[in-house]
């Protein structure tokens, strides 16, 4: 294979991994509002708490659709296998964003039939719905799912479908096996944990932030239950080797395990991404005046995540295996776009740091200042 072509696979598979990384960091938002009735005791406490996660949301919705973008630009037999196939559940984590977006927007508008604790209610909902589904989609790339791909039916004229569901559940069998459960879960509980240490930065309330403080302490177990024991199992299991010569997809004992230890660069960023998550975790739980836990937390789950999904694609690796049929599992190689089309991406993703950077000025504008009830009663624009 030519080298240049093999490096825009790998290139692309980088950002698409960084942008998987980013947005499992801001689903903070997810996480926090789905703790608005457990830490919000009176309206006014809750108004804090949607306020905080309301002026982020869409960081989160945007990151999400710019994930989904990439993969169908750069790999776009896996986004027609996957979304095209799997719709259920990607239709299911879809619609709990939009009604995200329109609790937030119609909450607090004069004349909503509903009421605005029923769009707050809402929000939980995506707030619970929108990690573990993601979470539970993200696992599929380690334990598989049930699909099958026929290239040769490209020249069927009837039907050239390249790839279908080789079930009825279209994606909700992803919930048959327990592993990919124990993923989102564990995907929810870091969210959570990840939402406090935002509204312990974001917001000034005497009473509000002593219980999200407690809070870290009932998320952190289940959180590092459902992590470690998917990650032990994840590196102990057999994984999907492709052979770099013939390209046929075979079973390999530990594989996850060996693509680390072959990519010491990768296992580092991994173990410096947990230490990094535990100690804004802990030094937040420890303290009652420390602030900056999201931060040492946030680059931690970035790292973390990106380390896994890189591992999972590279080391002639099936990133997305199938179940139903071994040799249908989609690669780097197998599922790309063309070299032509990656290269061209490849120039416009040099605007990536820019909007990075646009997007880091925006972030420290809008908290310039903690939120406070004063400063919400004064803001003719909350929600």
């Amino acid at each position: 294979m030519d080298s240049t072509y093999l490096f825009l696979q790998n290139y692309w598979w980088f950002l698409v991994s960084l942008l998987g990384a980013l947005l499992v960091f801001l689903l903070f938002v997810q996480g926090g509002n789905s703790l608005l009735f457990r830490l919000g005791r009176t309206d006014e406490e809750r108004t804090l708490l949607v306020n905080s996660t309301g002026r982020k949301w869409e960081f989160t919705f945007t990151t999400l659709v710019t994930f989904g973008g990439a993969f169908f630009a750069s790999f776009p037999l896996f986004y027609s296998t996957s979304f095209g196939g799997a719709y259920w559940l990607w239709m299911i984590i879809l619609f709990s964003f939009v009604l995200q977006a329109v609790s937030y927007e119609f909450q607090s508008k004069l004349g909503n039939l509903l009421g605005k604790r029923a769009y707050q209610y809402f929000l939980v909902i995506n707030g619970v719905v929108g990690p573990v589904l993601l979470g539970a989609a993200v696992a599929t790339f380690f334990n598989g799912s049930n699909f099958i791909v026929d290239k040769a039916n490209m020249t069927d004229n009837m039907m050239p479908v390249i790839s279908h569901w080789a079930n009825g559940w279209h994606g909700l069998d992803a919930f048959g096996d327990p592993w990919n459960i124990i993923l989102g879960l564990a995907v929810f509980f870091l969210a959570r944990l990840l939402g406090n240490l935002y509204f312990i930065n974001n917001i000034r309330d005497e009473k509000l932030i002593p219980r999200c403080r407690r809070q870290l302490i009932t998320d952190a177990v289940p959180f590092l239950i459902f992590f470690l024991a998917f990650v032990i199992r994840t590196l102990l299991k057999d994984g999907f080797a492709v052979d770099p010569v013939t390209q046929i997809i075979v079973m390999e004992p530990f594989k996850y395990w060996h693509n680390l230890l072959a990519m010491p660069v990768l296992f580092g960023l991994f173990l410096v991404g947990v230490v990094s998550v535990l100690l804004g975790l802990i030094r937040s739980i420890l303290s009652q005046t420390y602030t900056k836990g999201i931060w040492f937390a946030g680059v931690g789950t970035v790292l973390t995540v990106l380390a896994l999904l890189l591992s999972v694609g590279y080391n002639h690796t099936a990133y997305y295996p199938s179940t139903a049929d071994l040799q249908s599992s989609l690669t780097l190689a197998n599922s790309c776009s063309s070299q032509f089309t990656l290269k061209t991406m490849a120039y416009v993703s040099i605007l990536v740091p820019f909007v990075l950077a646009y997007i880091i000025y925006a972030w420290r504008a809008i908290d310039r200042k903690p939120i406070t009830s004063d400063e919400l009663k004064e803001d003719g624009h909350a929600y």
